[in-house]
């Protein structure tokens, strides 16, 4: 019998991602969703080692680099700086190589269709995974709980979601949002 690679989970959130490995009851890898680049103007980001920042690398060099949040109220706005974070997560904290493990990731409520798009397209031909699934955090807070069906108050960095669930599915039109 052949040895299944076991899947990585991702949350990305507004603040904080997290990453490991599934069937472990914790995630390896916390740190906070922030890209810095060095700024061209000051004379301090000259004495910078490389050109990007990852995480927690960024929180001490915060004064002499751009800081970028490429989620905010818990959607991926920047792709680029998110690729970037999802490329430190396998090669620099995980070790390991995308193309040989399944990835699921997680999604805010009231995620746009387009995003799930472009993230399977990321995670597809970027990184050239061999599966992957999208999960609404709310869902999976439930099923963590060990129920099928409740509300599920989710606050995150940025936005807080009340989601009501039934057999951990939701409809849109019934999720309350506050960013």
């Amino acid at each position: 019998m052949q040895n299944e690679a076991v899947a990585i989970v991702i949350d990305n959130g507004s603040g904080i991602c997290k990453a490991g490995f599934a069937g472990e009851h914790a995630p390896r890898v916390v740190f906070p969703s922030i890209v810095g680049r060095r700024c061209r103007q000051r004379l301090l980001a000259k004495t910078l080692e490389k050109d990007t920042y990852i995480g927690n690398e960024t929180q001490s060099k915060k004064g002499i680099l751009d800081i970028s949040y490429p989620i905010k109220h818990g959607i991926i706005e920047n792709w680029e700086d998110m690729e970037k974070i999802w490329h430190y997560i396998f090669y620099k904290e995980l070790k390991i190589k995308p193309d040989e493990h399944p990835i699921h990731l997680t999604e805010a409520a009231m995620n746009p269709k387009s995003n799930r798009q472009r993230l399977t397209q990321i995670m597809f031909e970027t990184f050239n995974t061999p599966a992957m699934y999208v999960s609404h955090q709310s869902a999976l807070s439930l099923y963590a709980s060990g129920r099928s069906t409740g509300v599920v108050l989710d606050s995150g960095d940025d936005v807080t979601h009340a989601v009501p669930l039934y057999e951990f599915s939701h409809k849109e039109m019934c999720v309350s949002r506050n960013d």
